[in-house]
């Protein structure tokens, strides 16, 4: 095991990537600021106190900082930095302030002008996105999707007509439901890539089209187990087309008369696909 010296580090605020899975995915430098700290802010201090004990680092001054606690506690952080100490902030697993608490503290510390230094390391989006094969030349990270599907589907057409690959995290308990919806609104020929587990044991990679991936995630209980990073191919010059006119044509005489009427003059008025323009009906009528 190695020794980690404590050094003295400039005063500032350090945001820490950690591993996402396999505790090895972590940077020299990272464990050497780690080490050096006057204090860590965490997620969970346990989850942090057992990463520090793998490496043979001392648990100095550990903070919590998490979701219900992120504006108190960035108070005593800039108290800290007001008094010339060095605060290093880790989540749980990965980047702070991307998906994960941070960003009210980063944002706080900014302000108060105090300087935030950042340590890079494992990224659960970036580790999928590198192995799923996707080739369009630019992406967008969303994160998190909303809870409830009325919501996560009036999200999900806003990015219909995006010609980039989108990534977004996902739990296990809402996998299913998210799948369903991610179909619903973008129709079944995109590509998706069902990353799960990025780094750990039982890491899987898979990908199909969208109007395949239910099934593949009820073919076996395994497969709808841990955490994912879903990844669709961004839309074709045609679902642009959709996304954007049909769709806001779709969108305004819903408001107005019966669902398959609505779909009928759509498909007379833009020429759009009438199994496309019911699809996306379907959708819109969940968000109601």
């Amino acid at each position: 095991m190695h020794s980690w010296k404590k050094q003295k580090l400039e005063c500032a605020l350090y945001v820490v990537a950690t591993p996402i899975g396999n505790l090895r995915d972590i940077s020299l430098r990272a464990l050497d600021v780690l080490a050096s700290a006057d204090a860590v802010a965490a997620e969970d201090t346990r989850n942090t106190a057992h990463l520090l004990a793998h490496y043979g680092i001392a648990a100095n001054r550990l903070l919590a900082l998490h979701q219900h606690n992120e504006r108190g506690a960035a108070e005593k952080i800039i108290a800290l930095l007001t008094q010339g100490q060095s605060v290093a902030l880790v989540s749980d697993a990965g980047t702070p302030a991307v998906s994960d608490p941070g960003a009210l503290l980063v944002e706080a510390v900014r302000a108060a002008g105090h300087c935030v230094i950042p340590v890079p390391g494992a990224n659960a989006a970036l580790a999928a996105l590198s192995a799923a094969g996707l080739s369009a030349p630019h992406f967008m990270f969303y994160g998190f999707l909303p809870n409830k599907s009325a919501a996560r589907c009036r999200a999900l057409q806003h990015l219909v007509a995006l010609p980039c690959t989108l990534v977004f995290y996902e739990a296990p308990h809402r996998i299913l439901e998210s799948v369903a919806d991610l179909q619903a609104v973008f129709g079944g020929e995109r590509q998706i890539v069902l990353a799960r587990e990025i780094t750990k044991l039982f890491e899987s990679i898979h990908r199909c089209s969208l109007a395949e991936a239910m099934g593949w995630l009820n073919s076996d209980p395994n497969h709808q187990r841990g955490e994912f990073v879903l990844l669709v191919s961004g839309a074709t010059a045609q679902q642009k087309g959709l996304g954007a006119e049909a769709g806001r044509i779709l969108a305004l005489l819903l408001e107005e008369l019966p669902l398959k009427q609505a779909v009928t003059l759509a498909v007379q008025i833009t020429g759009a696909g009438k199994n496309e323009l019911y699809q996306r009906a379907l959708a819109l009528k969940k968000q109601e």
